[in-house]
């Protein structure tokens, strides 16, 4: 992607976050622009300071982790439906930070039981699917998995009883629990991942030509495949833990961006990938508030509505690896 493709991108996320601002009766143009000048009332000062930037502020977080994560384990799979979504990765994560939650733990442990969920079912789902290579057995895997952990997630939500509603509430996906003590664990994770993975850019090229090519050139392929699935568990857990299950971002912004760029590059997809990603999920956070207003749909609704087409799509023109 171009300089102008960037800057562009980056006056987009702008523009996304002050209309994120200013979605509401509450807060309007003139009280953004007093809160520079001191001349803003408490009351609103809150709202903006502790309930819509930090929204904003996970939405971009999450956009990242997710987007770049699906960049990487479709490079790893060498197959364009390899999204942490599909493949059932984001329901372990999702079964590891209920657990976390029925042990009344703290926040931070709920990213960590989410991780510990993810790692361990990518390293088995990979080990299932490098017998194969077929789409057909990765998505089999995936809904098998997906199904076996969503239903002990039920049964642990029917446990919780009246307090239920949030478990539901957040596995359809929910950014408004954002909070500056979350964004500053969520930011560990989001800046770790992203570092890691493009410094692995060239590697993940490399891999894209098949683990002989990789092996001539000195390369690892199965232990670097599994130190970047590591990585991704981890991006996805964080993201999941403290969001719940917003599909389809991994999917849809890699195939978008490889259309428009012509390019499967991962020196060029993981940064356009984590900045569009962001862009994407702010984008679907405002029409997630805006379109039945008061009444806020979740996230995931949205992310959804979009992604299960595009998923479809892909599925029924998918005749080979990336």
């Amino acid at each position: 992607m171009s300089k102008f493709g960037y800057i562009s991108v980056i006056l987009a996320i702008l523009a996304a976050s002050l209309w994120l601002l200013l979605i509401g009766e509450s807060v309007n143009l003139p009280d953004v622009l007093a809160l520079f000048d001191g001349t803003l009332g408490e009351g609103k000062k809150t709202i903006i300071l502790e309930v819509r930037i930090p929204r904003i502020l996970m939405a971009i977080l999450i956009g990242v982790l997710l987007a770049s994560s699906g960049v990487v384990t479709q490079s790893v799979f060498l197959n364009p439906l390899a999204d942490p979504y599909i493949i059932g990765i984001a329901s372990s994560a999702t079964f590891g930070a209920v657990i976390a939650y029925l042990l009344k733990l703290d926040d931070i442990y709920y990213g960590v039981f989410a991780f510990i969920a993810s790692a361990i079912l990518s390293f088995v789902i990979f080990s299932l699917y490098k017998k194969s290579q077929s789409i057909a057995t990765l998505l089999i895997i995936g809904i098998a998995f997906s199904s076996f952990l969503g239903s002990f997630t039920s049964f642990a939500s029917y446990l919780i009883g009246e307090e239920s509603f949030k478990i539901t509430a957040w596995m359809m996906g929910y950014l408004g629990s954002a909070s500056w003590k979350k964004l500053a664990i969520v930011f560990v994770p989001t800046l770790f991942t992203f570092i890691y993975f493009y410094m692995k850019r060239y590697e993940l090229n490399i891999l894209l030509s098949g683990d002989e090519e990789a092996k001539t050139l000195g390369i690892d392929a199965a232990r670097l495949k599994k130190k970047l699935l590591l990585t991704s568990a981890l991006a996805v857990s964080f993201s999941v833990a403290f969001t719940g299950m917003i599909g389809f971002v991994g999917l849809i912004i890699p195939h978008i961006l490889r259309m428009l760029l012509r390019t499967s590059s991962n020196v060029v997809l993981i940064p356009a990938s984590a900045l569009v990603g962001a862009l994407f999920l702010m984008v679907c956070d405002g029409v997630a508030k805006s379109i039945l207003h008061p009444i806020e749909i979740p996230i995931g609704v949205i992310t959804s509505f979009f992604g299960a087409p595009f998923f479809l799509f892909l599925a029924l023109n998918s005749r080979k690896g990336l």
